[in-house]
């Protein structure tokens, strides 16, 4: 879609579901549903190894989605679809959120199956959600649309989070699990209605046949026949594929303080309030310093502003480890809410500057396998050290190695150089 056509209406339209489905990031990633799994589902476990299981299925759930990605992309490239894979996604991950409602005592399997469902869900709508974004937003603009999505997130995940802890504490004590359960329904029917407008007023981005492909070939064998292409040709991006392997290591780190944060405050002996106040904190804190992010973008330039977000996190990595009272969750959560939006915010649109548009979809398939792989290898080394060493201790301060090599693959990337290849390999696309 050409930069002219582009309405508020559709680039409002984009940045709300960033708003519907951070109320499943909140909730049930990061909030309730970990809290709940480790005191009621998986309540007859040893407390180190409710950890460990949740750490697993974090990591099974992603493993999932990042094996089935870069495939449903590249078909959906193919056929023009990627609003019909998304919406099959939202559906996913609408369901099994609805049905964490039936997970009781003891039933911490039902919850890590249920989990996994909603989880890909959630990860494989993002897939195409973020393929949508060179085509709703121009180069000069992308920055700015995409840290308006994560502040719209913070906010709309915000609001239903406090609504489901306001519902969750002042109930009675024999209340508070149905209150929780009730929860998991909120985010269900909240992640469905936001998610209307996008449905409505996003259209499907243009596709095109490409050279040697027939419109009535299989899709799944031109979709293996497209990304066996883009492997011979890995050469010709190789900024963009860089960039991938600098984004896996520190979003490995990022993403695992995201999800085992609650859990390994719990472990420590930090008080229910707390974890989950400062959680609610998290989310409106953001808001303000995922624009600033977008602001500083222009200003320093996006790379240097990852940069700057990635020595944040290495020090709250380190602060991790000292962590024993509830001031020091707090200030880190503080700590965490001024770099997380903007690092994930950036590091999109840094990406979707250098991707064919054609091939959107194909290629956020791929930025969702590095997304995933991170958020496989965090939880299971998190998980694995804390049933070594009886603790997770060592596991939070492990993540700095991520961060720091991170960042040093991240210098030897040429954004400009990386956003010429996309442009010439769209040209080409264009003229067959």
């Amino acid at each position: 879609m050409p930069s002219s056509s582009i309405s508020k209406k559709t680039t409002w339209a984009w940045v709300m579901y960033d708003w519907a489905n951070s109320a499943f990031a909140t909730t049930i990633m990061a909030a309730v549903l970990p809290t709940y799994y480790a005191s009621v589902a998986a309540s007859n476990l040893p407390e180190n190894i409710r950890t460990a299981y949740w750490g697993y299925t974090t990591s099974i759930s992603l493993l999932l989605a990042a094996i089935i990605s870069p495939i449903l992309g590249a078909i959906a490239d193919f056929r023009g679809t990627k609003k019909r894979f998304f919406s099959i996604f939202v559906i996913l991950g609408v369901t099994g959120t609805a049905l964490l409602y039936f997970v009781n005592t003891g039933d911490w399997l039902l919850a890590s199956l249920l989990f996994i469902l909603g989880d890909l869900g959630f990860a494989g709508s993002i897939v195409f959600y973020d393929s949508f974004l060179p085509h709703i937003a121009s180069s000069d603009e992308v920055d700015k649309v995409s840290s308006q999505g994560y502040a719209m997130g913070y906010l709309g995940g915000g609001i239903l989070l406090a609504i489901n802890l306001a519902m969750i504490m002042l109930a009675p004590s024999e209340q508070r699990a149905l209150m929780s359960r009730l929860s998991f329904v909120s985010v269900a029917i909240w992640w469905l209605i936001f998610t209307i407008p996008l449905w409505k007023w996003v259209p499907e981005p243009p596709f095109r046949i490409l050279k040697g492909e027939e419109k009535t070939a299989n899709p799944v064998v031109v979709s293996f026949q497209r990304l066996g292409k883009t492997f011979r040709e890995i050469t010709r991006f190789r900024d963009l594929f860089l960039f991938l392997v600098a984004f896996w290591f520190y979003n490995d780190g990022i993403g695992t303080i995201i999800k085992m944060a609650t859990i390994y405050g719990a472990e420590i002996g930090i008080d229910n309030t707390t974890l989950i106040g400062t959680l609610l904190m998290v989310q409106f804190i953001g808001i303000p310093f995922a624009f600033l992010f977008g602001w500083l973008a222009k200003k320093l330039g996006t790379k240097r502003s990852i940069y700057l977000s990635l020595i944040v996190y290495t020090l709250i990595a380190i602060m991790g480890y000292f962590m024993s009272k509830p001031w020091h969750f707090w200030a880190l959560g503080f700590a965490v809410a001024t770099v997380q939006g903007g690092s994930q915010a950036l590091s999109r649109s840094l990406f979707s500057r250098m991707v064919p548009k054609s091939k959107s979809a194909e290629f956020f398939g791929f930025f969702s396998v590095s997304e995933k792989f991170a958020g496989i290898a965090g939880p299971i080394v998190f998980a694995i050290v804390s049933q070594i060493a009886g603790h997770s201790r060592l596991s939070i301060i492990s993540l700095i190695v991520f961060f720091i090599v991170g960042a040093l693959l991240l210098t030897r990337v040429n954004e400009k150089k990386g956003i010429q290849v996309a442009e010439a390999e769209e040209t080409a696309l264009q003229n067959g």
